[in-house]
């Protein structure tokens, strides 16, 4: 039995969420169920992070323990395969060693939230982004977001159905950009409450719309009490981008042979 690292990018509208529910379908439910098509065997898959329903991804790592002949190539190809027509696709495998962990590994995860600031509806981009209409102040976002960045008590910004055991987080970078309509928020830290960044993404629209300040976001942040949070962004602006592991000395083999 080998343990496989797989790197994941999906859309996340037709799911629930990454992690398998018992009321729909979920990304996990249909890689496992993909690879137990050309192999015969049932697997568990662990990832590195959770998603919500309609959160995206274009880097989640995920592993699962499988026994195969298939080159890293061809079981690339076989679960992609099997997992046709949904819009999932393994982009890379990796073999690693059998205590190695996705999910407890993984030292920082990187989050990128994409709004769209004009008033056109969106075409290609529709269920791939937040859009809003109302003229955004992207500097005075990313002014507003620092406060936000270090060790604190997210309360706020944490769903009353998390179950981290703690609300206190380091966020290592919070930074919003703008290019053209578009506006790009990237979190990162070694781990999220859930719903943390779509609640810090919400907030700071607001700021970028001129109807909360930097003193308001400070406050939403001391309050330690959901009541305080202003708004909670849609999910299908959200991506997992980024999964980190610390270099070992056993050098992983790439699936582009």
């Amino acid at each position: 039995m080998t343990r496989y690292a797989l790197t994941l990018e999906f859309d996340g509208g037709p799911f629930m969420g990454l992690q398998r529910q018992d009321h729909g379908p979920s990304v996990q439910q249909a890689v496992e169920d993909a690879v137990q098509e050309f192999s015969g065997q049932q697997v568990r898959m662990q990832s590195a992070g959770r998603t919500d329903a309609g959160v995206h991804a274009c880097g989640m790592v995920s592993h699962i323990d499988l026994e195969t002949h298939l080159s890293l190539f061809r079981m690339r190809e076989a679960i992609n395969a099997c997992l046709r027509p949904h819009p999932i696709a393994v982009t890379q495998i990796e073999m690693k060693p059998d205590d190695w962990h996705a999910r407890f590994d993984c030292t920082a995860r990187s989050y990128l939230y994409k709004i769209c600031n004009r008033r056109a509806p969106l075409t290609f981009d529709r269920g791939k982004a937040w859009q809003i209409p109302q003229e955004l102040d992207a500097a005075a976002m990313h002014d507003a977001a620092q406060l936000l960045t270090g060790l604190h008590d997210f309360t706020t910004f944490r769903s009353v159905n998390c179950q981290s055991q703690s609300p206190v987080k380091t966020l290592d970078l919070l930074d919003v950009r703008r290019n053209d309509e578009w506006i790009y928020v990237k979190a990162e830290a070694r781990s999220f409450l859930h719903h943390q960044v779509r609640s810090m993404v919400g907030c700071l629209a607001y700021v970028g719309m001129g109807r909360w300040d930097n003193a308001r976001i400070s406050a939403a942040l001391e309050a330690k009490d959901r009541q305080a949070l202003g708004l909670n962004a849609p999910p299908h602006g959200l991506y997992f981008v980024k999964a980190s592991y610390p270099e070992t000395e056993h050098q992983s083999q790439e699936s582009t042979q």
